[in-house]
């Protein structure tokens, strides 16, 4: 493959500058360019955040700055010839102080300060409330770059980790993986569960009401996979009967979160705009792997990260 021309699709402004990326990519031999839906003619490749048919026409290569790919085609990219590449590996060290960020708020009740704040309330939470996330039992479901990444740094912490993966081969900073089979027996003593995996035709839906009422009544949810891996009405339900303590959720089946969700009301539900994986360094990491595989491109060595 000859990539002479490539190309930043304007739609990574909803995650950073595209100039940023722009200026990180300005030692690579081909020529860059910011380019809109109207330029796609004119690159040979692709650095994009959405997905756009006209990619299957008019590109060999595309590369997504998300890890997740389940919003592109890949079916229509193979039948097209189109490379594919996606940006995994690069989101474990974001996503997983994100992930011990919600855990320790939720349990050192870090969101009751500060909503007391905005009342300018001098309140403390009941004497029994809080608790250390120190040996507490937490259950990874998905151990790739994600759920490694929360696994190090809660090993770190001291918590108890525990991990479920389609192959249970014991991975580093768990004492212990189970097979998807074995779910139930994964998170049933768990204090939290934090989902990473990716959404696929098995994991969609995976958590609903069974797996809710496996759960302890005083465990939390902390989803960073995908919005569909979890049934959202069930969700809600095991929350109203008490079934879970609370939940950590950074992604939803649909985006933005309708604002008549109940999912805003609960205290003890954190809610953020799929922000889990956002840094300041994000483009320069985007860089790094667009960087490489320019190269590979044009040496006709295999692509990193090549999905499709």
């Amino acid at each position: 493959m000859d990539v002479t021309h490539l190309g930043i699709h304007d739609s990574v402004s909803i995650v950073f500058p595209p100039e940023r990326l722009l200026d990180a990519l300005e030692s690579v031999d081909p020529d860059v360019s910011i380019v809109s839906d109207d330029d796609l003619d004119s690159v040979d490749a692709v650095v994009t955040f959405l997905h756009r048919d006209a990619f299957l026409d008019s590109v060999q290569w595309v590369h997504s700055i998300q890890a997740g790919y389940d919003r592109f085609p890949l079916d229509d990219f193979e039948d097209a010839g189109v490379v594919f590449t996606n940006s995994s590996g690069i989101h474990g060290a974001s996503v997983g102080e994100y992930a011990i960020g919600q855990m320790l708020a939720l349990a050192r009740r870090l969101h009751t300060f500060r909503d007391a704040q905005h009342e300018r309330s001098w309140d403390r939470p009941d004497w029994d409330e809080p608790f250390t996330v120190f040996d507490e039992p937490l259950t990874v479901v998905g151990l790739g770059a994600l759920g490694q990444g929360i696994a190090r740094r809660a090993d770190g912490v001291g918590m108890r980790v525990t991990g479920v993966r389609r192959t249970p081969v014991k991975t580093p900073h768990t004492r212990e993986v189970y097979g998807p089979q074995d779910l139930h027996d994964a998170i049933e003593n768990a204090r939290f569960v934090a989902l990473a995996c990716p959404l696929t035709d098995e994991t969609e839906g995976l958590f609903g009401s069974e797996e809710f009422a496996a759960m302890r009544d005083d465990a939390y949810l902390v989803n960073v996979a995908r919005g569909e891996v979890v049934q959202e009405g069930a969700l809600v339900d095991a929350l109203d009967d008490g079934e879970l303590a609370g939940a950590a959720l950074d992604v939803f089946a649909d985006e933005p979160l309708d604002p008549e969700s109940p999912l805003w009301d609960y205290e003890d539900v954190l809610v953020s705009p799929h922000a889990a994986a956002a840094e300041r360094d994000y483009y320069e990491h985007i860089a790094d792997l667009v960087r490489q595989n320019v190269l590979h491109a044009n040496a006709d060595e295999e692509f990193v990260n090549r999905v499709a």
